[in-house]
């Protein structure tokens, strides 16, 4: 078999992995979608209690829909409806994994631990171009294919406590006490809040999610204490843009923060950069910074994600030394230099690496960057679908249109502050501003998935 009879290989069942698969589906592509998780969608499953702050009008792809349009049956929710995790699965990601274009090409518990080329390591290089992709999974068992789209996403791989982008001295024993991002903290969660003392840590929208969840638990249970931890001094990009955000519920999701701090039902506790990480003799966390110490029994880390790349380790990749994005792609995303909503529109010519045929796409292809979006991913897939079908006019006739906000869950950097604001969530992030490919105007369509929050919302890609 030719490799160009092999199938694209698709990374991930989550919206940028099935919008993938539902381009390539179009294009008449063979492909296969391997998901680690047991059903579509697995990671944000782990956070489907929460709702976005941006309406299903920006969730759903277009090849997507015009599957499920195709198969029938499907009603699209109210455009201007927020939904949760939940419902972006069940009225959405779920529906299109049963199409019949994608429904017999998915495989789940499917999880991919190494990607190279059939007899080739990284450094050789003679005839490497006409070897398949090696695809091998978890259980041992292997596939070759012909590209390999990687939309695995970055929620498997938070970033650390530690203040210097390492762990804290003590922070992988103290494991037990430290909950991920988005815990369901009125719900599944109660438990290990309700009338106990919890530190968030991060300053982007999902620790403002947590926060604002916490701070309704406390209303609730008696004996709940809350105490937010950031590393910088100003919280000015958190809060947000109030009623200057076109996305009101995440504008929304600022200022309640805001008074809640104000309230005093959320001790905020800044320019604190987490050294160490040790226990206490009442079984709770010490947390150190210099001569300060916060004391809690459970630490929410809302400070990000990072990529995994060491499964495509063998692949010779050219990334950015900074973000972990392709270089290309580094300077467009860049969080000290853009906003959400002013990154360029971009395609396969900036996710291309040295590796012909492999591309990350969706929250990994930013990198350690918090400023990605649905919006910008459902165009990364087209874009790259359409390069492997061989029409580049379409792959580099790349547009984005996004909605105008003054505020973006990374934002500019504050100083200190940015490493933190990837806690956005998906590198979660809001937007503004459409984007074509002959520059920056106004506008609105696609999907960017924003993180979240129970009851507002806030952002994530």
């Amino acid at each position: 078999m030719s490799i160009s009879e092999l199938p694209v290989a698709v990374i991930g069942a989550g919206p940028i992995g099935l919008a993938a698969a539902a381009h390539l589906a179009e294009r008449g592509l063979d492909f296969v979608v391997l998901e680690s998780g047991p059903t579509t969608a697995a990671a944000i499953d782990e956070w489907r209690h929460v709702k976005l702050f941006s309406p299903w009008r920006y969730g759903i792809d277009s090849a997507a829909r015009r599957l499920l349009e195709q198969a029938g049956g499907w009603t699209e929710p109210d455009p201007g409806a927020l939904p949760t995790g939940g419902d972006l699965i069940d009225s959405y990601l779920a529906p299109l994994a049963k199409t019949p274009q994608l429904s017999d090409k998915i495989r789940y518990n499917a999880a991919v631990v190494a990607v190279t080329r059939v007899g080739f390591d990284r450094v050789r290089t003679a005839g490497r171009e006409a070897a398949p992709f090696l695809v091998r999974l978890s259980d041992g068992s292997e596939l070759l294919a012909s590209a390999v789209m990687d939309a695995a996403g970055t929620w498997r791989r938070p970033n650390v406590l530690g203040g210097s982008g390492i762990p804290a001295r003590g922070e992988q024993d103290a494991a037990a006490n430290i909950s991920r991002a988005l815990p369901d903290v009125l719900g599944r969660d109660r438990d290990r809040f309700a009338g106990r003392r919890t530190a968030v840590v991060g300053a982007g929208h999902s620790a403002a999610t947590t926060l604002l969840d916490l701070g309704e638990l406390a209303d609730q249970a008696p004996g709940t204490e809350v105490v937010w931890v950031v590393r910088g001094t100003d919280q000015a990009r958190t809060y947000g843009g109030g009623d200057a955000d076109e996305l009101p519920a995440r504008g929304a999701l600022g200022s309640r923060l805001k008074k809640l701090v104000q309230s005093g039902r959320v001790e905020l506790v800044s320019s604190f950069r987490i050294e160490a990480v040790a226990p206490t003799a009442d079984g709770r966390v010490l947390l150190t910074s210099g001569e300060q110490q916060v004391v809690a029994d459970t630490v929410v880390n809302s400070t990000g994600f990072r990529p995994d790349h060491d499964i495509v380790g063998e692949l010779r990749l050219d990334l950015d030394s900074i973000m972990g994005s392709t270089r290309a792609l580094a300077p467009l995303i860049d969080p000290n230099q853009h906003s959400c909503g002013t990154v360029p529109p971009h395609g396969v010519d900036e996710l291309a690496h040295p590796e012909p045929g492999y591309y990350a796409v969706g929250a990994k292809s930013y990198g350690r960057a918090p400023t990605f979006l649905l919006a910008t991913g459902y165009e990364q897939a087209r874009s790259v679908v359409a390069a492997l079908a061989g029409d580049w006019e379409a792959a580099r006739d790349v547009q984005l249109d996004l909605p105008e906000t003054g505020v973006c869950s990374s934002n500019l950097a504050y100083g200190s502050e940015a490493d933190e604001a990837a806690g956005g969530c998906c590198g979660p992030a809001p937007q503004a501003v459409e984007v074509t490919s002959r520059g920056l105007s106004t506008g609105i369509s696609g999907g960017l998935l924003n993180v979240v929050e129970t009851k507002q919302s806030s952002c994530c890609g």
